[in-house]
């Protein structure tokens, strides 16, 4: 593999590890889980993919169809991760509520039979727009940092 594949391997376990000290001051709780979960901040997804662009605009240069092809991608991916990914998410908070809906309309007595159900979807797909923003400077960061300690003298 070469240096910025590196770089962006590298930034994208950077940024899921960040997720859980700042999740920790946000709720309180240390949850080791949010190292392999999708969504919150920092999208480790922009990091990655502006780590990788940011590195090969130093590397290459600007004017480098290398170059293109990095900040297109990454341009994509973010606005995936932002976009469709969280609608998505938005869309299964929808879902795993339907069926305690269902129980409310028919006047039954809520149980939180559903609070516990173990096949829930996952709500938590995409990001918000300043997660992916905090990505993509973390990201930008890590990949001058990764050319400059890779920069031969």
């Amino acid at each position: 593999m070469n240096k910025a594949v590196y770089t962006a391997l590298a930034t994208i376990g950077l940024a899921q590890f960040l997720k859980i000290p700042i999740k920790k001051v946000k709720t309180g709780v240390w949850d080791w889980g949010t190292f392999v979960e999708t969504g919150g901040m920092p999208s480790s997804h922009s990091a990655g993919v502006s780590s990788l662009a940011t590195y090969v605009a130093l590397k290459r240069g600007v004017p480098t169809i290398d170059f293109a092809l990095s900040t297109i991608f990454g341009l994509i991916v973010m606005y995936d991760a932002q976009g469709i990914r969280r609608q998505a998410g938005e869309l299964t908070l929808k879902v795993n509520e339907i069926d305690e809906q269902l129980e409310r309309i028919k006047g039954e007595e809520d149980h939180h039979f559903h609070d516990r159900k173990e096949k829930k979807l996952k709500e938590m797909l995409g990001h918000q727009p300043e997660e992916v923003l905090g990505g993509a400077l973390f990201g930008i960061m890590t990949g001058v940092i990764s050319h400059l300690l890779t920069k031969k003298s």
